[in-house]
């Protein structure tokens, strides 16, 4: 009875084992498919980063796909000499050869002979010579086994890190170079008044040229209402053109013609009108 006992005992803890077996295989099965599909979302994750840094690189001038100088290296191992090494058993030496000459002379200690002799000094004797476990053939010893899910929750966060740097980039290539704080009318007004207000220094030292006889009246007034206002609206379209336009985004930046030419074309002759009032009142 107690056999039948014992057997029954058997069998149910081998069926359990075997449970425990085919659910431990089931949840290492489940855990691969997990982590292959988390290295495919990672993996055309990082396409898309590539092909979002190419687009940048192509539109900073950079060209994609430029090989990386390879990674210093471990120095060369020189090949093994062929043949026989000194003192291996299997070398003879020729007879003759070495200083004590014949076949007494010891393979390997060419100046001490293989007997010594009666009534002599006996000669040293060699010591043993300690040879590295590595170069004996003994392997090193293995490094730990990598956890891929540790290793792909590192590289998840690297990818993290590189959506985060990429979106910075992007937002700073959005901005143009010439005031990229500012809103595109403001940055448009302070470039127009700029060269307006360049204008009117100029239209100054033309009025004061004027008054010595330098320039004459007509040439004055053709340079206050025409020239010097569509120098100015011309050089501030230029500007903004090349240095207001963002590396990533518009193709045409905001140049503000109309706003340009009324104040490049009414800052000029305004600034006259009060030159003169202004002489006229100190009068």
């Amino acid at each position: 009875m107690s056999t039948f006992e014992e057997y029954a005992a058997l069998a149910r803890h081998l069926a359990s084992q075997q449970r425990a077996g085919e659910q431990g295989a089931a949840a290492e099965a489940q855990r691969r498919r997990d982590l292959d599909a988390a290295v495919a979302s990672l993996d055309h994750r990082l396409t898309a980063q590539g092909q979002r840094l190419d687009q940048l690189g192509h539109t900073i001038g950079v060209t994609p796909g430029t090989p990386a100088p390879p990674p210093p290296g471990p120095p060369p191992v020189a090949p093994p000499v062929s043949g026989p090494p000194v003192g291996y058993a299997g070398a003879r030496p020729e007879p003759g050869t070495g200083p004590t000459g014949g076949a007494a002379a010891a393979p390997g200690r060419p100046e001490v002979g293989a007997y010594a002799q009666p009534g002599g000094p006996e000669p040293d004797r060699a010591l043993p010579v300690a040879v590295s476990a590595t170069a004996a053939g003994v392997p090193a010893p293995r490094a730990g086994q990598v956890d891929p899910a540790t290793e792909l929750e590192l590289a998840r966060r690297w990818a993290d890190e590189a959506d985060r740097h990429a979106q910075q980039a992007e937002l700073l290539a959005q901005q143009p170079a010439l005031l990229p704080t500012w809103s595109p009318a403001a940055r448009a007004v302070a470039v127009y008044l700029g060269f307006a207000g360049v204008s009117v220094l100029l239209m100054l030292v033309m009025v004061l040229a004027s008054g010595m006889g330098a320039v004459g009246t007509t040439t004055l007034y053709a340079w206050m209402c025409a020239g010097l206002p569509a120098a100015s609206f011309i050089g501030g379209w230029l500007v903004l053109n090349r240095w207001g336009r963002p590396a990533v985004g518009a193709a045409t930046p905001p140049r503000y013609p109309v706003l340009g030419f009324l104040l490049c074309f009414l800052a000029v002759p305004l600034a006259y009108c009060g030159y003169l009032l202004l002489f006229r009142t100190l009068r």
